[in-house]
């Protein structure tokens, strides 16, 4: 059974960082596309950033330089570091796997897998 488990949402002050964990379990990690998806209620689902299996990164223009995407396969976890958080951050925070993911979120829904998401608040 494949199963995604993001950690590490909550509720922080604009400027504040914060640091979302997936761990995934059910699929070969290691040869698998990795990425954060995020929707605001009313807003359509965004990519956030996506790294490959071989380490190559991928960022939405939103956030680029804010955030950081990074991979442990020997933990089977994804994290996404994020710096200088703005309100309009304030979503649902969802990690993703396939091979490849699509930069466009509405498309890439369909397919892979997926977590439950984690909700990200930031207040100003």
């Amino acid at each position: 059974e494949v199963n995604l488990v993001e950690s590490g949402g909550g509720s922080v002050q604009a400027g504040s960082s914060l640091r979302l964990s997936c761990t995934a379990s059910g699929f070969n990690f290691d040869d698998y596309y990795l990425g954060w998806y995020r929707q605001a209620p009313g807003n359509e689902c965004d990519m956030v950033a996506i790294i490959s299996d071989d380490g190559k990164t991928y960022y939405g223009a939103s956030v680029e330089g804010r955030v950081t995407i990074s991979r442990d396969n020997a933990k089977r976890t994804v994290y996404l570091e994020m710096n200088n958080l703005k309100p309009e951050d304030t979503a649902v925070y969802s990690c993703a796997a396939d091979d490849p993911l699509s930069g466009t979120c509405q498309y890439q829904r369909g397919f892979g897998y997926w977590g439950q998401g984690t909700q990200v608040t930031v207040s100003s």
